[in-house]
């Protein structure tokens, strides 16, 4: 997939509130500092559409960028660190949960994980979770520079065993650094490939 156009469309706390669901959409969330917004300017090529921070948390609304004219890719508020109130965090679960659960056109839930982690207890949780609501989801691990590929792959295989104990197989991996471009053309290619198999919902 060539990007041509990356747009920043909205931000929302409200269901109600988001753009008409038309066309697919890939969800990208994980822990605070995951390095999801750098992940989101590496897909895009375009430096500083998601604003990246150094206080974990920051993003604290439901973000959608429009890619050419085709796709959202939407920015969802990370969970872990983010030092906010227990009401803010479960008005924030509340709504992050009726998104996934009952957005029509959400194609596939993009987990990012840390790859330089052993498993973290929150990051298989929350795909547990997302295996209840029986919603597509595939593993995006970032950092991928930042140590040994074989380092990366140990880290990878022991969260993949830590999938199975609920999971009957995993989903799809994909590696990727936001530093050097390594896993750009595998997730866009993945994301074309389902695209190509989107059906507008009757609404």
């Amino acid at each position: 997939m060539i990007i041509k156009t990356a747009d920043f469309i909205c931000s929302n706390t409200q269901i109600s509130k988001l753009p008409p669901a038309e066309k697919p959409e890939y969800a990208f969330i994980g822990r605070s500092n995951v390095g999801k917004s750098s992940l989101i300017n590496m897909l895009t090529a375009k430096k500083g559409l998601a604003k990246t921070s150094q206080t974990p948390g920051k993003t604290q609304l439901i973000n959608h960028f429009l890619v050419n004219d085709n796709w959202y890719l939407v920015d969802l508020p990370g969970y872990g660190y983010a030092r906010i109130s227990k009401s803010k965090k479960e008005d924030w679960d509340k709504f992050i949960r009726n998104y996934l659960t009952k957005r029509e056109s959400l194609q596939c839930v993009m987990v990012l994980i840390d790859s330089r982690l052993e498993p973290q207890k929150i990051d298989v949780e929350f795909c547990n979770k997302l295996g209840e609501w029986g919603l597509p989801f595939v593993l995006v691990f970032t950092k991928a520079d930042k140590q040994s590929n074989t380092k990366t792959d140990q880290n990878i295989a022991k969260f993949k065993k830590a999938l199975l104990a609920t999971f009957e197989e995993v989903p799809d991996c994909f590696i990727t650094s936001s530093e050097n471009g390594i896993g750009r053309d595998e997730v866009l290619n993945f994301i074309d490939g389902v695209n190509a198999t989107f059906v507008k919902p009757v609404l």
